[in-house]
């Protein structure tokens, strides 16, 4: 759940972003960064969550930079929708990145729930911004560090029993991939699981992968959201 590494490879085509915010001028400055990055490229611009959601029909989007706060449709509503592949239109579903000046848990927790894969205060730094973008793009999750304990520690107070997942869904996982789920909730990337477990990152990867798979979740904070209402791992621990 942290920003990794440089990302120095420069893939054959730009990771496809739209900016969904009603503040032109946010827009704008955002899509200055974004676009001086030869890996990187602003393709669609939105004012709110409907208008995005229109205009997402006909464009195809990579990753998602979804403020909270717009007229029309919240950018909460608008990822709900986005990420529910009942609903969605043809073709991949974008990642979500949440941004918001609004450094509160139930912007966190509601976040999440609804479908983004990541969670970003405005006033963070551009290049830290533009790693977020690129790590939600390679499948995992970024949370705001300013966020991120508060999160697991108000996790299982916050969320009603009923909005739980049930423990039995553990049951698919071995023991081996327990202990990569424990270590990922713990923040741990996977360079450093492989190092507590004294095993290569790529084993670490493949059971990274698996512990997706079998939980059913789209990515990092997902499965750690999943190891925190089982009560695999609790606050403090």
């Amino acid at each position: 759940m942290t920003l990794e590494g440089a990302f120095p490879d420069v893939p054959t085509a730009p990771i496809r972003v739209a900016l969904v915010d009603d503040q032109q001028l946010v827009r704008a400055g955002f899509a200055l960064v974004i676009n001086s990055q030869p890996d990187l490229e602003v393709v669609l611009e939105a004012g709110d969550g409907a208008q995005a959601l229109r205009l997402l029909t006909s464009h195809e989007v990579d990753v998602v930079l979804m403020d909270v706060r717009m007229p029309m449709m919240d950018g909460l509503a608008a990822t709900a929708a986005l990420t529910d592949p009942d609903t969605h239109r043809q073709g991949t579903i974008p990642k979500i990145v949440i941004l918001t000046t609004f450094d509160l848990d139930e912007y966190v927790l509601r976040a999440i729930k609804a479908g983004a894969s990541g969670f970003l205060l405005k006033d963070t730094p551009p290049e830290e911004m533009l790693a977020a973008i690129r790590t939600v793009h390679q499948g995992d999750a970024v949370i705001a560090p300013s966020s991120t304990r508060r999160l697991i520690e108000h996790l299982a107070a916050v969320l009603p029993d009923e909005q739980k997942t049930p423990a039995a869904v553990l049951d698919a996982l071995t023991d081996r991939e327990r202990e990569v789920l424990i270590l990922m909730a713990r923040g741990r990337t996977n360079t450093e699981i492989a190092g507590d477990l004294f095993v290569a990152e790529a084993t670490v990867k493949t059971h990274v992968g698996r512990v997706l798979a079998k939980l059913g979740v789209r990515d990092r904070v997902q499965a750690v959201v999943t190891a925190y209402e089982t009560g695999l791992v609790s606050p403090g621990t």
